[in-house]
């Protein structure tokens, strides 16, 4: 029997995250669940509460935090206030007290980026300080390019790391050190928790020794994998299991109806927001036709994730409802802030903005003022012809009227990758962003992103077709460069990072000839713009000044 069950938080006093903007209930959906043989006469929802052998469990998650510090400490509020906020005042768990409901805490992958340590550092010590339970390995936690660093972070977190489908090579530092799962336990409630890396993972990082220390399933065997750990599980008496996945949203579809047994699935990597819940959008069956609940909640600490569900005595999902709200509005406690500059350092006053624009609503596929500062610090301070940054290097934003430091920078600009001075041809510079306009306006989550440029202006269409392309020189003269006939000998200095200038996301080739090489710098580009913000005349304002123009 298919029945409608729902419900919703009443305006109190509670944890925000019950509640949008302006302080009324958040949406809800009816959520159809496979009913039990006993009857409930008006869908009386306390009658639920009574069942023999139900359980309550709330859950926070996150995925895709993406090393977003001041995200980190809005986020240990919330995880604070969501420990601390009683079952009994909500409507979800009306009656029921505090040590009947297991509360847990996961993320889905992407919590750090980059290779700088001690950015690293904090983002590892920040799901401790909140309480996670377990996280799975996203693509950008290989951005740590030594396995031995990798391997240092993980000993210094009680955080589980989870990665079934991963294997490490013998005798290696990161041998051992992915576990396929954990049995937690809360309020005497045990769940088991599995966790998956994206299968897609060496065409999101830059290849590095800790990369090479691993191979990742393909799909069809990860799926194979967890459904034997799922089997593994639930031999153990653990019939509530959830799946961490950093594989998509495609692919959490593609798993959730080849398997039976995995009850809830928090997913990361392609950046979805899921709000509420719904039948076909993230409430489906699994194989042997019972409901799966999968969530994700965006990107870059912009939202957290709040599920409550209840399960009936088999582990079969009874009530669910999922909530997601912004971090903005919660406070960053100075005793956190404190203990995140004890490991980072004070930061570097380098600037203030006058006016900035809104971040693009689409940053892989729009002009992005905020990034197109960045090339210009590099374009500038390397003393180049030209810049070239990938939109996805870009993870943050100036405000109006703010001042800008060091850590903001770091924020903006969180990869620490080497800069590098290359001289390519006119050829090369148009198939590079030719290359990034086709592969990103015609992919489904528009990745690789568009190539932000400095020292030239470009136009295309939303079909990914390059339409004309001009040089600014250094005395700001024009020259039109034949975007259908590119010059194979003239060539450019071009200030662009070691991802891009090695291939990475294929704008380039994967070998440049030695020659075309010029120089490799120990430092990535937020060093770059934090000088050049330095010699702005303040404030500075952040705005479009048609470099990039996208037409219909």
């Amino acid at each position: 029997m298919i029945s409608n069950i729902y419900n919703s938080y009443s305006n109190n006093n509670l944890l925000k995250a019950y509640f949008n903007n302006s302080g009324r209930s958040t949406s809800y959906n009816k959520i159809p669940v496979q009913q039990t043989q006993v009857s409930y006469p008006n869908q009386n929802v306390k009658s639920l509460y009574l069942e023999p052998g139900s359980s309550h469990t709330s859950w926070f998650y996150i995925n895709d935090v993406h090393g977003k510090m001041t995200k980190m400490e809005r986020i240990y509020s919330m995880a604070q206030q969501f420990d601390k906020t009683s079952a009994s005042d909500t409507d979800f768990f009306k009656n029921i007290s505090d040590d009947k409901v297991a509360k847990f805490k996961v993320s889905s992958g992407d919590i750090s980026i980059g290779s700088n340590p001690n950015n690293n550092k904090v983002a590892y010590k920040f799901l401790d300080w909140c309480g996670f339970a377990a996280t799975d390995l996203g693509n950008h936690e290989m951005d740590v390019a030594e396995p031995g660093d990798l391997s240092a972070l993980l000993d210094n977190t009680k955080c589980k790391m989870l990665a079934l489908n991963v294997e490490t090579e013998p005798n290696s530092l990161l041998d051992g050190r992915f576990q396929k799962s954990i049995i937690t336990e809360n309020n005497g409630e045990k769940v088991g928790i599995i966790g998956i890396a994206p299968s897609d993972m060496f065409d999101r990082v830059k290849m590095s020794n800790s990369l090479s220390c691993i191979k990742v399933k393909n799909l069809e065997e990860t799926i194979k994998l967890v459904q034997q750990e799922v089997d593994a599980l639930r031999s153990q008496g653990i019939n509530k299991i959830a799946l961490l996945s950093h594989s998509g949203i495609d692919n959490d579809k593609k798993i959730i109806k080849a398997t039976e047994g995995i009850d809830l699935i928090f997913g990361g990597h392609t950046h979805d927001l899921i709000e509420g819940i719904e039948e076909g959008k993230n409430l489906f069956y699994s194989k042997n036709g019972e409901p799966v609940i999968m969530t994700q909640a965006g990107k870059n600490g912009d939202y957290v994730g709040i599920l409550n569900v209840d399960f009936d005595k088999d582990g079969v999902i009874k009530r669910a409802q999922n909530n997601v709200v912004k971090t903005s509005g919660y406070s960053r406690p100075l005793y956190v802030k404190d203990a995140v500059e004890k490991i980072i350092g004070k930061p570097e006053i380098v600037g203030r903005v006058g006016e900035a624009v809104p971040m693009p609503k689409h940053i892989l596929i729009e002009d992005n003022p905020h990034g197109d500062l960045i090339a210009d610090a590099m374009k500038a301070e390397l003393g180049t012809d030209i810049a070239i940054l990938n939109t996805g290097n870009i993870r943050g934003r100036f405000v109006s009227g703010t001042e800008v430091d060091s850590r903001l920078i770091a924020d903006i600009s969180p990869f620490e990758d080497k800069m590098m001075v290359l001289k390519l041809t006119e050829k090369q510079i148009v198939d590079a962003i030719k290359t990034g306009l086709e592969l990103s306006f015609h992919s489904k989550n528009h990745k690789p992103g568009i190539l932000l440029v400095s020292g030239m202006k470009y136009k295309c269409n939303r079909n990914g077709r390059l339409l004309n392309l001009e040089y600014i020189d250094k005395n700001n003269k024009s020259h039109i460069i034949d975007i259908n006939n590119p010059d194979e000998k003239k060539t450019y200095t071009v200030a662009a990072d070691d991802f891009f200038a090695m291939g990475g996301d294929n704008y380039l080739p994967s070998n440049l000839p030695k020659e075309q090489i010029l120089k490799t710098l120990d430092f990535d580009k937020n060093k770059l713009a934090c000088d050049y913000i330095k010699k702005l005349p303040q404030p500075f304002d952040v705005k479009p000044d048609g470099r990039l123009i996208i037409v219909d």
